[in-house]
């Protein structure tokens, strides 16, 4: 759940206004795996070899769940090419790390558009995001933060209620984990 405080920081250390106003980058090349991964996941078309941009024991939040593991984040995205066969990426920016960042840090703003019905002219919904990836120094990545609008997420550490949305969204992560293939929708033999 995103926090209600605009000045709140995000996942990358930063308010939302100020990762916002970030200058767009070119990726590093040993960048450019995981940002063709993150785009072959966000237009809900993941392959086998899309999942090489995790380390093992990798954590994906965002505002739906916590997946721990590459087995439940791999549920999470494969879960999501279920309910929306077609994503579209109108706005895609790397952006640029302040000195405060860590080099290891990825920044993205990303606009997504996604199509309960791949045919139709419009999208169901759009979502802003920030994503911020951690990556190790094998360049994969280790902790995997989406961020509707740029808005920090609640946890734990935001008292009762943070706490009770942090377990929540795990619940809901390793529920999803039970009914959701772990075989990647674009390779499947229908």
């Amino acid at each position: 759940m995103p926090s209600n405080n605009l000045d709140a920081t995000n996942a990358s250390g930063l308010a939302a206004n100020e990762t916002k106003g970030l200058q767009e980058r070119s990726p590093e090349p040993h960048e450019e795996k995981i940002i063709q991964g993150i785009k072959e996941l966000y237009t809900c078309k993941p392959t086998e070899r899309t999942y090489e941009i995790y380390a093992p024991d990798a954590v994906f939040h965002d505002p739906i769940g916590i997946a721990e593991g590459i087995k439940s984040i791999r549920a999470q995205f494969n879960g999501l090419a279920k309910l929306f066969p077609r994503a579209d990426i109108p706005s895609f920016r790397v952006l640029q790390n302040p000195p405060s960042i860590p080099k290891n840090r990825i920044l993205i703003d990303q606009d997504v558009s996604y199509y309960r019905d791949p045919n139709a002219s419009s999208p169901t919904k759009t979502v802003n995001s920030l994503l911020t990836l951690e990556t190790n120094d094998h360049h994969q990545v280790v902790k995997h933060t989406e961020e509707w609008d740029h808005r920090r997420e609640t946890t734990g550490d935001d008292g009762f209620l943070g706490l009770l949305n942090e377990h929540r969204k795990k619940f809901t992560a390793n529920f999803t984990g039970l009914f959701i293939s772990q075989e990647p929708p674009a390779e499947k033999k229908d």
